[in-house]
């Protein structure tokens, strides 16, 4: 049977009038586990991550999942297995690592709001580096250190005044964003850090933003962390990895992304025309090796055709799929099974009690009451950002490898929810 592959998502193809991740029919994945369900493509995953590999061949770089766009154990093993360090943001999210296999060492952990017993967590099982991205915070994590007679591993995020051109709430590398320590700050901070006995400079550190589409960007953020090394090294502290943070985009609709390998490539030119090429390097990717790598299957429980609007009522909600409300974002929407059927056009919404629960505006689609569809592009920044709003329990994951479909979470349930309240006893 032939196979009729979805631009930019080579994963999944149409095999007659089914659609399919790899060799497994997602219809038949809906029907056994029920809607909504997101299920991601291991292949895809380890594509993707192959574009970083061949753009570094021949480095010294360390790849860190940034896992906040995709926290399920079963995606963090893959990558565990195929020797990624992890960017993490909180100690859950350490756990969350060890607990899949990854090692302390290998991560890097990032975020403007450590506590004091996020740090001492961390410490105590061996991290990589700590992130740091205030000078309080500085003082504080050389404080947490000492009273556990240790140092702690430390690069500053730099926040480089550059904009990323994405949307606001996603760019964190402009003056006025609460990331990283202002570039006029850096040197001084490296030189107070470089007095504190309980703290070892390993790196500097830079993340623009996210869903970077463009290469400017990181070009002048690359050349604005440089000018720091240069200065910081001139000051007698050595600067022993370069960690560039991530950002790079998809494409959702239409969007045109370089290409990691060809990115990094270009990025390695320039390091190497300023004489760092041997420097060591890390690189914290996170949407561009889930993002496309996931759908969310639903199904349609109403037509409501309307004299303004018609609307497509599916069971997958913003809590779900929380980036259209939140962002504004586009995910293309397709059905399982294709039919040649009149196309009409039709807001894609859920059942939550929110106006802003929709998950696409003007869709041209021929579906009727029962279909199931899959929503794309949703393996970053879905299930992470997941919510119980309305009550609703978050759907399963499925990773696909292949021919084989594996449970990696299963649907929560009510009992789930509420396992930890208690009524008031009067």
């Amino acid at each position: 049977m032939s196979a009729q592959n979805l631009p930019g998502q080579p994963h999944l193809a149409y095999r007659g009038k089914e659609l399919f991740a790899e060799e497994v029919c997602l219809s038949d994945l809906a029907k056994e586990h029920g809607t909504p369900l997101f299920v991601y493509s291991k292949g895809s995953m380890l594509a993707a991550l192959a574009a970083y590999q061949r753009g570094f061949s021949g480095r010294d770089v360390q790849i860190c999942y940034a896992m906040k766009a995709n926290p399920a154990l079963g995606v963090i093993q893959v990558f565990a297995q195929a020797g990624c360090g992890f960017d993490i943001v909180s100690a859950g999210d350490m756990d969350r690592v060890l607990a899949a296999g990854g090692q302390a060492k290998s991560i890097i952990f990032s975020g403007v709001g450590k506590t004091r017993a996020e740090m001492r967590r961390a410490l105590e099982a061996g991290i990589g580096c700590f992130n740091v991205e205030s000078e309080a915070e500085l003082e504080v994590l050389n404080e947490v250190a000492l009273t556990l007679g240790t140092q702690a591993p430390i690069s500053l995020r730099v926040n480089p005044n550059v904009d990323p051109k994405t949307h606001p709430y996603i760019s964190t590398g402009l003056k006025g964003s609460k990331f990283g320590i202002a570039h006029e700050r850096v040197v001084p901070t490296y030189q107070r850090a470089a007095k504190l006995a309980g703290l070892r400079i390993v790196g500097i550190d830079c993340h623009i933003g996210s869903q970077i589409t463009q290469e400017g960007p990181y070009l002048d953020a690359v050349d604005r962390m440089l000018d720091l090394v240069q200065a910081i090294e001139g000051e007698g502290i050595p600067i022993h990895h370069i960690d560039f943070g991530g950002g790079l985009g998809i494409d959702y609709n239409g969007d045109t992304p370089p290409s990691a390998e060809h990115l990094w490539k270009n990025l390695l030119t320039k390091l190497d025309a300023r004489g760092f090429g041997k420097r060591k390097l890390m690189i914290e990717p996170g949407r561009s090796l889930v993002g496309n790598a996931g759908v969310c299957l639903t199904e349609v429980l109403y037509l409501k055709p309307g004299p303004q609007k018609n609307f497509c009522i599916i069971d997958a909600a913003m809590n779900d799929l929380p980036r259209p409300a939140m962002y504004q974002a586009f995910h293309q929407i397709v059905p399982l099974n294709s039919r040649e059927a009149e196309l009409t056009t039709w807001d894609v919404v859920g059942p939550v009690c929110e106006s802003g629960d929709w998950i696409g505006h003007d869709r041209m689609l021929a579906v009727e009451q029962g279909d199931l569809l899959a929503v794309l592009s949703a393996g970053a920044y879905c299930m992470s950002m997941a919510s119980n709003y309305n009550s609703r329990g978050r759907a399963p994951e499925i990773l696909v490898e292949g021919k084989n479909a594996h449970l990696i979470r299963q649907r929560e349930t009510i009992a789930d929810q509420i396992q930890k309240e208690s009524l008031v006893n009067t």
